[in-house]
């Protein structure tokens, strides 16, 4: 038997369809080969359709317990699926991550050297086929090649948190640190769907622990594959980046007001200076292309990083924008 009496699990759903029960099956089998027990919660956020039904069918099997509410966003199922539980210690996983099958004997290792340690999964996002999936991964790779160009056991804390992957989807640590972090959770926005579901809380967690990085506690990870669900994610993070970044409303108002004059400005630069301005949109793809393959991005990913470059930016950019509007109105109702 592990070292961990009972590992608990939280999975916030919402639509997620056939992804839970891949998802579920290959935690069942890598709690399995870590002879480690299992307490699944699976918040459901409100889905709707025939997503309800694949539920259903994983709590009726036993291989989940089932906790519905109306769709409130991920942070708010999140924090339902801590409270429901009892456990010391918790995995925060998201339907469409898939563990490799030693991942959790690597964590169950970890937490026999120190059974309060905290840990983020390395994540492989899966790109074959999915050119929106490629970007993702390559673009990650850029923006945490501290990391990425060459993964290894680490641990990082508050002074060097934005250096460093780290997101809820796959994320271990003792429940306490998790409950104390969503209590100090604060959002720009007053609607919570859209509050910062990762960053905020994590670097709250990072606050009284560091948090480790190990290669060998590893998750796969199944992006959108479609143009339409790609473009819909962007925008969404656009907007939950604000919330996680900015920090507060003046500086919301400060941005929203740079960025009113540096568009019409950049603007006037173009038209005065069309080859410039022409230059300058080839050569940023290209830039940002090689700068994921020095990243550790394969040739692939780094080439969809450079052709999604620009509208990644315009869909990414109005997320944001949105965000820092939606600050300043939640500021001035508060």
């Amino acid at each position: 038997m592990s070292s961990v009496p009972t590992l608990g699990v939280v999975m916030p759903v919402y639509n997620e369809g056939d992804w839970v029960r891949r998802s579920v099956e290959a935690l069942h089998r890598a709690a399995e080969r870590a002879d480690l027990e299992l307490d699944v919660l699976v918040v459901d956020d409100g889905s709707t359709g025939d997503h309800p039904r694949v539920l259903d069918d994983l709590a009726d099997r036993g291989d989940i317990r089932l906790l519905r509410q109306e769709n409130a966003g991920r942070l708010a199922a999140r924090s339902a699926g801590l409270a429901a539980l009892d456990h010391d210690y918790v995995l925060l996983l998201d339907a469409r991550v898939i563990l490799h099958p030693d991942s959790l004997v690597t964590l169950v290792e970890r937490l026999s050297e120190a059974p309060d340690s905290v840990w983020n999964a390395h994540v492989d996002v899966v790109s074959r086929g999915n050119p929106w999936a490629a970007f993702w991964a390559g673009i990650t790779k850029v923006g945490w090649r501290a990391y990425f160009a060459n993964p290894r056991r680490l641990t990082f804390g508050t002074e060097d948190f934005d250096r460093y992957p780290k997101g809820t989807g796959a994320f271990a640590a003792p429940r306490r640190a998790l409950l104390d972090a969503a209590g100090d959770f604060s959002s720009l926005y007053e609607d919570a769907r859209f509050a910062s579901d990762d960053t905020k809380l994590l670097r709250n967690v990072a606050a009284s622990h560091r948090i480790g990085l190990d290669p060998g506690f590893s998750v796969d990870y199944h992006g959108r594959d479609s143009a339409g669900r790609w473009a819909k994610q962007v925008l969404f993070r656009g907007t939950t980046f604000v919330d996680g970044y900015v920090g507060t409303p003046r500086r919301a108002a400060m941005l929203l007001a740079a960025l009113g004059l540096a568009v019409p400005a950049g603007l006037v630069v173009a038209w005065r200076a069309p080859r410039v301005a022409a230059a300058a949109a080839v050569a940023a793809p290209v830039a940002a292309g090689v700068a994921a393959a020095a990243s550790g991005a394969t040739a692939r990913e780094a080439g969809w990083v450079g052709v999604l470059l620009w509208p990644f930016t315009l869909i990414f950019g109005t997320g944001f924008v949105r965000g820092l509007v939606m600050a300043l109105r939640g500021a001035r109702r508060r």
